[in-house]
Order: structure tokens, then sequence, then C-alpha cells
């Protein structure tokens, strides 16, 4: 028997609060954001696994990251903010305990091979591989021998590469993929977005798309959902203002409440392909369509005209697709002005 899929087509979109390092390093603030996610409706949260070796020495040398230049700073350097920043085994091993009690998936993203191996000896029910590892064999070989689901961010990729990474996890084995479209830009604009392209992924390759989101508002991340992403995966803090560096393009609180809210009304609206008329519309149909009535007083024997005809409601009668029936017939008694016409009336 086939697994069942974790994000298949169709399904009520997954929410994931990214909190990412939003928790400054405070585990007290971290088990606020999920409390504070799983309030808001979130399915999941999400951290990362990050620790100094995401840089190289390089990096720290000349201590520029992004937007941040440290450089300018006196109260610490780039490493010690991203030490500071880290979580370890033992911080991961105490935010996935308070999830279970909380009620919320808890997840991580690994940037190497032990950091994904320790996120399976979690229970970690995905894998989600960031933009920044789209290129990286050795870490989506260990993503799909996890035997776990596949939550791959297509951030910085041309679909040559999107579908090496693809073709890669297929080959290692990857029994679930799904596909976040992400702009990579804190934050975007609107017409650098291209929502489109959630479509895109899902005709190019067939696997359950999604948006990693990283505008302002919650605007852009429904419009995502409209467009049939299974998955939403939006930064989350307690306050914008907040120091750190994601906080300005994250979700507070309320506006996760927002897209949350919005998931499920735009889930259910969105509905069937298969064109249907529900039962509560054909209850009403009749009161709404028209029925061929007599424009005029129509005196027994008189052949009708199409001037001598209007269509009014309800739509009880013969219907207005029906006019060439009537047409060059004769009345078969006097028809009074506005009558709803039938057969009988006729010969």
């Amino acid at each position: 028997m086939a697994q069942q899929q974790m994000f298949p087509h169709g399904r009520k979109p997954y929410i994931i609060a990214e909190i990412g390092a939003n928790h400054n390093g405070d585990m007290d603030l971290a088990r606020q954001l999920i409390d504070a996610a799983k309030a808001a409706g979130a399915d999941a949260v999400k951290f990362q696994s990050w620790d100094t070796t995401i840089f190289s020495r390089q990096v720290y040398e000349q201590n520029y990251f992004l937007g941040d230049d440290y450089r300018s700073r006196s109260d610490y350097t780039l490493k010690q903010i991203v030490e500071a920043f880290a979580v370890d085994e033992a911080q991961l091993t105490e935010l996935r305990d308070y999830c279970r009690v909380a009620g919320v998936d808890f997840s991580s993203t690994p940037f190497n091979v032990r950091q994904l191996e320790f996120l399976v000896e979690l229970g970690a029910p995905y894998i989600k591989i960031a933009s920044m590892d789209l290129n990286n064999p050795r870490l989506l070989s260990a993503a799909a021998e996890s035997g776990l689901p596949v939550v791959l961010s297509t951030g910085f990729g041309s679909l040559e590469e999107i579908d090496f990474a693809v073709r890669h996890l297929e080959h290692v084995g990857a029994e679930e993929i799904a596909l976040l479209h992400c702009i990579s830009l804190y934050p975007p604009r609107d017409d650098e977005v291209n929502l489109a392209n959630i479509g895109t992924l899902r005709d190019c390759f067939g696997y359950s798309t999604g948006f990693s989101d990283h505008s302002i508002g919650v605007e852009i991340p429904m419009a995502a959902m409209a467009l049939g992403a299974t998955i939403v995966e939006k930064h989350f803090t307690l306050d914008k203002n907040m120091f750190g560096w994601d906080h300005k393009v994250s979700a507070d609180p309320t506006e996760l409440a927002e897209i949350c809210l919005g998931r499920d009304r735009i889930h259910a609206a969105l509905g069937t392909s298969r064109r249907i008329v529900g039962p509560r519309e054909l209850a009403r149909r009749d009161e709404y369509r028209r029925s061929i009535v007599s424009a005029c007083k129509i005196p027994a024997g008189t052949i009708i005209t199409d001037a001598m005809l209007d269509f009014r409601r309800p739509g009880t009668g013969l219907s207005p697709r029906q006019t060439d029936l009537i047409i060059g017939r004769s009345a078969a008694c006097d028809i009074p002005e506005d009558t709803i016409l039938r057969l009988e009336d006729l010969r």
C-alpha cells in the first residue's frame, strides 16, 4: 500500500510559522513564539539548526552578512551574533518537547548532514531544505535517505537547478517531495514575487507546491493559497521592532491569525474543479431564472411573434431557450398580458 502523503494536492494549506532565529537565542522567547503560533492556528513551527559552520572563515574575517554590516559595530561581531542566535541539540530537543505539549508540529532547517540526522532522531515530520542548499547533493542525498517528506525551497534557483535537485532526490529514493516557490529577498517587491511560479512548478514537476514568503503583510501568502499552494511558510515574530535578523519581514500574531483564518476560508472556497450546482443554489434557481410571459394581451387564434413575448421571474414556466417552440404557433385561448405561458395555451 502506498504511504499516505503529508502534503497531497488539494489539501488544506499547511501553515508553517518560521521562527527561524527570531527567538534571538532566548529559549523563553522561543516558547512564547511556539504558544503564539499555535494560538494563531499554525500547523507547525520551524527553527533553523545552523551553527558557526554555516559561514567560512573568510566571512567572519570580513564581518559582513547580507545587509547587516557588523564591521561598524563595537558591541559584537558576526561570529558572536551567530553563536548567540544558534540553537544546539539540547535546545532543539527542548523545543521539540515543548511543541509536543503545545500540540503543534516541530521542525528545523538543517544545514549539514549531522543536523539533518539529528532532526530525524527527534521525530521531525518532514525535512526542509533551504534555498541555499538547492545545489547541495550531499544534503539532498541525506534528506532523501531519511525517508521523510522533503520540502525543498527554490529561491535563487533556475528551472534547470530545480530539476537537478528534484531528480537527485528521486534517484536517491525520496518518496514525497514538495516544492516551495520562494524569492530570496527580505522583503521582495510585489512585482518580484511572481506567484504564478507556483503553478509553473506544479506543472513542470508534478509535485505539491507551496510558498515560502518573505513579503510584508498577509495579502501575498493568501493569494498563494488561492493559487493552490499546499504549504505556506511565513516568518513569525512577537514584535516586528525586536532586535534580530528577520523580525521586520515577519508576521506578528495578529497577521498570522489572519493568514490561518484566510487559509480555512480559501480552502473551502476553492472547492472542486468539477462543475456542480449545489443543493442550496438549486433550491433558489427557479426564483432567479425567467419564464416566457406574454408581453401583451394575445387574443385566441393569434399567431405568436417574438414581439409578443417577454422573459420574467420566476423560472417555473417555459424557459427562454424554448422560445422557438412558441413563435409561429397560435393562441388556443385568450392570453392576458403578463401571463406565464404554458404549452397547452398554444396550438
